[in-house]
């Protein structure tokens, strides 16, 4: 039977997935703000830094000092009214704004999971998660709908996919499967877990688990559209995410993910999710049950689908744009970030700045420890354009100082998944004559080896 694209766009859905998923997604981000405001990174990661790593361009996203706790108050708030369904439309868009703004403030701390919190807030702008179950409906019983389009509920069962399965093909290389890198370094430095310590150790278990993350990223979507696996699928995102969270240092987003795969079951299921938060908190459910479905506006509903299907397009081709540069991948990084190359690598870097007076030759080397912080050098180390920019930044520092005629040199060795450290960026190239750009950093010097694979 030949798919209809206008039949699909009619079809409708219970209301009660979208309505779980705005909860939960609400509840883990206000979680998440409490956790990052509790355990101090605030001061450490955005005010207490002398300088901050900027995106191309968005130069002008920064901290704004102790007021810079007043974003992240307001992007927890923001998630609790989404989490409730309150004003959900303005609460979901100050959410969304607050949240990416801190995300972009200082690329040093980017990690994918921000990333995913970032364009899925964005998607939900867009979808009526408060329709059913939410402060919105009750207060206002024209906004109450027992039924959505299913393309609300199946576009955030698209995301998650295209989340798991484009970090499965990035696992298809030979580093990943031929060499268990970085496993083979990560899972030894375990040593310390009760019952699982030695097991870490053997090299079987490195290659298990590399083989195995990439089939459970490749597979698990599907496995959980289908209805007869879908349990045994759910257990298993619950193992694996638990089993990394154990072993990795990644904050909340395991159990982000978890809670998130939740969409992929039944309304039935969901039905029953509400039904038992609604008897803790004493809510009368039957109340939203009105039979309604919920419209788009005709104008409204285009636009709508329009934005959806271009962010869609964008989500699936922007992971590829790495093929547009020469180049080991991995090595140069060059088209690394939002694509969803998910703990693939472990590099190490060492990088001694050099300021020359181009007129009369004098030289000095730069003490890095007196501009970032531990671990700002150490993701700048192994990043060219971190490096770029903190070139930029060391010039300006020097040029207010007096110094004239500036040129910077750097002296830089990586290490990239077990291998020896090589010369990274070329040492006889003045890096102010680079301008930070999407363009392939030509001063990058050639990986001399080979990775195989996507």
């Amino acid at each position: 039977m030949l798919f209809s694209a206008n039949k699909y766009l009619k079809k409708n859905t219970e209301a009660a997935p979208l309505a779980a998923f705005r909860l939960f997604f609400g509840l883990m981000m206000f979680a998440s703000i409490v956790r990052f405001w509790a355990n101090g990174w605030i001061e450490k990661l955005y005010i207490a830094p002398k300088f901050f790593f900027s995106y191309y361009g968005f130069e002008w996203v920064h901290p704004i000092g102790e007021y810079t706790y007043l974003i992240f108050m307001i992007c927890g708030l923001s998630a609790l009214a989404v989490a409730t369904g309150f004003k959900y439309r303005l609460s979901i868009i100050v959410f969304f704004l607050s949240f990416t703004y801190i995300e972009l403030m200082d690329k040093t701390t980017y990690l994918n999971h921000y990333y995913f919190i970032s364009i899925l807030s964005f998607l939900m702008i867009f979808l009526p998660a408060n329709a059913y179950f939410s402060i919105d409906a009750w207060r206002d019983r024209k906004k109450s709908f027992q039924k959505v389009p299913a393309w609300c509920v199946d576009s955030l069962k698209l995301l998650l996919a295209i989340v798991y399965f484009y970090a499965g093909l990035a696992k298809l290389n030979s580093d990943w499967l031929l060499r268990a890198m970085p496993l083979k370094i990560w899972l030894p430095s375990k040593y310390d877990l009760p019952w699982l310590g030695d097991l870490m150790q053997q090299e079987w278990l490195h290659y298990a688990f590399s083989w195995s993350g990439m089939l459970y990223d490749l597979f698990i979507p599907f496995l959980l559209l289908w209805r007869r696996t879908r349990f045994a699928a759910f257990v298993m995102v619950i193992i694996f995410h638990v089993l990394t969270r154990v072993l990795f240092p990644i904050g909340m987003f395991p159990y982000i993910m978890i809670v998130s795969a939740l969409i992929f079951f039944s309304p039935k299921q969901h039905h029953r999710i509400l039904n038992f938060i609604a008897e803790i908190f004493k809510i009368n459910k039957s109340i939203f049950d009105t039979s309604e479905v919920y419209q788009f506006p005709d104008i409204t509903g285009k636009i709508v689908r329009t934005v959806v299907v271009i962010f869609f397009t964008i989500q699936l081709l922007l992971p590829w744009r790495y093929l547009a540069y020469p180049g080991e991948l991995f090595w140069t990084e060059e088209g690394f970030r939002f694509s969803w190359r998910v703990m693939l690598m472990e590099k190490a870097g060492y990088a001694q700045f050099k300021i020359v007076d181009a007129e009369t030759g004098n030289r000095f080397y730069v003490n890095n420890s007196d501009f970032l912080t531990p671990f700002q050098e150490k993701q700048m180390s192994f990043q060219p354009d971190f490096i770029l920019q903190y070139a930029k930044f060391l010039e300006d520092h020097f040029s207010k100082d007096g110094h004239q005629n500036i040129e910077i040199y750097v002296e830089n060795y990586v290490a990239l998944n077990g291998r020896k450290s090589a010369p990274y960026i070329d040492p006889d190239v003045n890096l102010l004559n680079f301008a930070d750009s999407f363009e392939h950093k030509e001063f990058i010097l050639p990986f001399q080896d080979e990775i195989k694979g996507l």
